[in-house]
């Protein structure tokens, strides 16, 4: 079979377009033929090296397809299902957890189907678990038009939340103010300071960083005291170490660096967050926005996108 295949770690160009040995399901999972994988930046993280996988192995953790082969026969093939938790997604066949799919509406494109699980349950626990946000509630969510960034600031300003945003484009702007931002940022080394003046002189409750290196100082500073900065992403890189003390000097702030497979990992929480996520795409009241659909043998060309913020929303590889 295809697949999308890394040697080395390193650049978009380790991404390989190769043939491989289909694999085999045990009695834990089902056979897939995938038909979209989600792109998401874990996938970077992965091919860098940051996270690490034993050499060589196939990419990506989240696609939709058809079920081919049930080694237990409960599921019929043919059924199209959705998934975020199958390492080697970025190939034409691939193994998912049984306890890990998710049955796909009818009416939700495959396009929404290969990304709405991991984006859509990590803004989910974002802002219902890591903090759960309420009516009067502020926050500031960088990286505000990506993918999550966009499903975070619609679940946010849902419940009732101020959400301040931080974009990089006039473009990404307006697709943050149509998710629901109270207000939307640039980034700046005055970020903090803007943020503040604008929420009544303090800061927010919870500040959502997917970007790293780059705005952790400022989601530091744009915290209220006793608020919670959530560091759940690094696209521009892992913040480097720091003296905790400097948590106190903010005004005795928490900082947390969540993962969705601890957010998911008691019983019946994977359930409960995908299915509060299919039902809103299905309602109607959360929107996932695909704005890139690549061949699979283009893999590295997405990576390289995502890693620019040339993107916005999310994007996908398609396989058949």
């Amino acid at each position: 079979m295809k697949a999308i295949q890394v040697s080395r770690t390193g650049g978009p160009e380790v991404l390989e377009y190769t043939d491989v040995t289909a694999p085999d399901p045990t009695d834990a999972q089902v056979l897939v033929a995938v038909d979209v994988a989600g792109v998401n930046y874990i996938d970077t993280y992965y091919r860098e090296g940051i996270y690490h996988s034993r050499l060589p192995f196939i990419p990506g953790l989240e696609g939709t397809g058809r079920v081919t082969a049930d080694p237990l026969g409960l599921i019929a093939p043919g059924t199209r299902v959705a998934w975020c938790d199958a390492f080697g997604s970025y190939a034409e066949q691939v193994c998912v957890p049984r306890n890990r799919l998710v049955a796909v509406p009818e009416g939700v494109s495959e396009e929404v189907a290969a990304s709405m699980l991991l984006q859509g349950m990590t803004a989910h626990y974002l802002t219902n678990g890591v903090y759960d946000l309420g009516e009067g509630d502020s926050c500031l969510i960088t990286a505000g038009a990506g993918g999550v960034g966009l499903m975070v600031t619609q679940m946010a300003a849902a419940k009732g939340a101020r959400v301040y945003s931080v974009v990089s484009t006039d473009e990404k702007a307006e697709l943050a103010l149509d998710a629901g931002a109270t207000e939307v940022f640039r980034y700046s080394s005055s970020l903090a300071e803007q943020v503040r003046r604008r929420n009544g002189g303090t800061g927010v409750d919870v500040v959502y960083d997917g970007v790293g290196r780059d705005t952790f100082s400022e989601s530091l500073e744009a915290v209220r005291p006793r608020g919670t900065v959530v560091l759940f992403g690094a696209a521009s890189g892992p913040v480097e170490p720091f003296d905790p003390q400097l948590l106190n000097t903010h005004g005795s702030i928490f900082l947390t660096r969540p993962s969705l497979g601890a957010w998911t990992a008691e019983e019946g929480e994977f359930a409960k967050r995908a299915q509060a996520v299919t039902q809103a795409i299905v309602d109607g009241t959360l929107r996932v926005r695909v704005t890139g659909s690549y061949p699979l043998a283009d893999a590295a060309t997405a990576h390289r996108d995502l890693q620019a913020r040339a993107t916005s929303g999310s994007i996908v590889l398609r396989v058949s």
